[in-house]
């Protein structure tokens, strides 16, 4: 790939800060050269801003995903049955829960959907994917091979999109500098080791929303839906379905359309919760011990609604119920049945290479949820 000079960044650079686009080609080059670290610091901190002021366009969410997958992401390729599912947020939202989205991976493992996950530490909130598998047992500084295993094995893994065993060129060095998002946020989360074609993809704004469904499109995926909950009082966005008030919706279907739309907690069979109840503890063992609490279905409520009407569209999705209703009741039930804790117990031996120490962490807290 031909790289751009410190003068023909600067020239597209202006073109953004200007309003106009770029193509998917013109895209994939600037973010390569600031994955390379070819160009200084302001221009790669003004690219970033100056995307983010304009709003990504479609193509150019796609040709960060694309420079970031050609040239900084070791790619592996799970044998499973069906067809591989990852449900990711892009962090950087306005809502602050517990990780909802984890949890609902989880049931979904449990109801026979392959999950292959993508996430990375907590930078604006409490609670990041990985910090959380990290307190619960799951090897998160894992390679690409081993999640690969865990995959095949148990029916999930995660791949740390911070690690640079996952990515080795510059994503997570960019990632830990900076504290607002930006389209680095999706394409990143996009960069799947795996490559999954079915997907559930939380945004931070609302307006992210349809790009990305299209974005997404571009780059393969069969079927997916892209969310952004609202607070009840529809003032800040986060990136999960919202338990408390309305979601907006695109949907990739199977014949390439994409369809818009809202969701609210009723058109799960739920009610709507207070979100004031879905906040992450401030300890992360105290954090992971709650959730533990919920996987063993000894604790219903707020958190136990918010998972299942997270996993409820995963398993429309991929076919594990007819309805979201319907997925809504399924996961309730795997919840409630402890089924999702048994299915955490066999990703932490998976997904670990001492799997005798893995056990040992999920004995610990199980003693403190009181099994």
């Amino acid at each position: 790939m031909l790289k751009d000079s410190m003068e023909e960044f600067g020239s597209k650079l202006n073109r953004l800060i200007a309003g106009e686009s770029l193509t998917r080609k013109e895209a994939k080059g600037m973010f390569s050269s600031v994955l390379s670290d070819e160009q200084t610091d302001a221009h790669q901190g003004a690219f970033l801003a100056a995307i983010t002021a304009k709003g990504p366009s479609p193509e150019e969410i796609a040709g960060g995903w694309e420079a970031i997958y050609d040239l900084d992401t070791v790619k592996v390729d799970p044998q499973v049955s069906g067809e591989l599912f990852e449900n990711c947020g892009t962090g950087m939202d306005g809502v602050d829960t517990f990780n909802i989205s984890t949890a609902a991976s989880i049931v979904a493992a449990a109801a026979g959907v392959p999950m292959a996950k993508h996430g990375a530490r907590a930078i604006t909130s409490r609670c990041g994917t990985i910090d959380i598998l990290e307190a619960l047992g799951v090897e998160v500084e894992a390679g690409p091979l081993l999640v690969k295993r865990s995959i095949e094995r148990a029916g999930i893994g995660i791949f740390n999109g911070m690690s640079p065993l996952v990515h080795p060129l510059g994503l997570g060095r960019i990632l830990s500098k900076i504290r607002f998002g930006t389209v680095l946020n999706i394409a990143g989360s996009l960069a799947n080791p795996a490559m999954p074609r079915l997907g559930l993809r939380g945004v931070y704004s609302k307006e992210l929303v349809v790009p990305t469904a299209e974005a997404m499109r571009m780059i393969g995926y069969s079927r997916a839906m892209v969310v952004c909950g609202l607070s009840a009082d529809g003032r800040r966005g986060m990136d999960e379905v919202s338990p408390s008030g309305r979601t907006l919706v695109a949907e990739l279907r199977g014949d390439g359309r994409i369809a818009t739309f809202d969701l609210l907690p009723r058109d799960f069979g739920a009610d709507p919760v207070d979100e004031r109840d879905l906040l992450p503890r401030e300890d992360i063992t105290e954090e992971a011990t709650v959730l533990l609490r919920v996987l063993a279905g000894r604790e219903g409520g707020p958190r136990e609604a918010a998972i299942c009407i997270n996993s409820a569209p995963i398993l429309l999705l991929s076919g594990k119920a007819d309805s979201l209703p319907e997925g809504y009741s399924i996961s309730k039930e795997i919840l409630r049945s402890g089924d999702a804790l048994k299915k955490l117990g066999e990703w932490i031996s998976a997904q670990n290479s001492d799997p005798l120490a893995g056990a040992e962490i999920l004995n610990a807290l199980l003693d403190r949820v009181g099994n």
